[in-house]
């Protein structure tokens, strides 16, 4: 297996989060934020973990935290900030709204690593979820020079690199679930509090 010194984590938590009208990664589960979910799947598996925000807020949790280089530019750039800080050749990328998220599941991504695939993310439900992927640093060429073409859309970017997909098995399908209202909240309050 790959070394954790080799492998950085990045957490994304730079979104406006419209539709919950507050920043998520401060949103909470059983009493604690959602990005600390993050955060404890992370630690056990690399050496650094960087949060791309430009809320000064997550200074408080005590990790590095970066600026997105480009605003308003949504994952591809939160990702491409996120590469460019990154010391390590491989980059767990996450988002700070799925705070079912397991360190087994993260490390089924690690497990996959071979010599050509340059990002690889987990499927679900026949759905890719490049938000939790793992990505090799030099893929921040391609996604710089696509938000150079104004280009914003994480499906094209990840189309222009090498991918491929860990498909989950049934017993892990909630553990990416990413919470985006707070009717989804609720129902993991309700359901699938731990």
């Amino acid at each position: 297996m790959i070394n954790k010194k080799d492998i950085t984590g990045i957490i994304l938590a730079g979104g406006k989060s419209s539709r919950m009208g507050t920043d998520k990664g401060f949103l909470k589960l059983n009493s604690k934020p959602f990005i600390q979910y993050s955060i404890e799947a992370l630690q056990p598996l690399v050496s650094e973990i960087i949060i791309v925000s430009n809320n000064i807020e997550y200074d408080s949790l005590g990790l590095k935290r970066v600026n997105d280089i480009i605003n308003n530019a949504g994952p591809v750039a939160g990702i491409y900030s996120g590469l460019e800080a990154s010391k390590t050749e491989f980059n767990l990328v996450l988002s700070c709204d799925i705070p079912l998220i397991s360190t087994e599941v993260l490390k089924k991504l690690i497990d996959a690593i071979d010599e050509t695939s340059e990002i690889i993310q987990i499927e679900n439900n026949k759905k890719t979820m490049p938000l939790i992927a793992l990505y090799k640093k030099h893929v921040k060429d391609a996604f710089k020079a696509l938000l150079q073409q104004d280009e914003r859309r994480l499906r094209i970017a990840i189309k222009s690199c090498k991918s491929k997909n860990i498909i989950l098995e049934k017993e892990h399908q909630f553990s990416t679930m990413n919470i985006n209202t707070k009717e989804e909240l609720k129902i993991i309050e309700d359901d699938y509090t731990r």
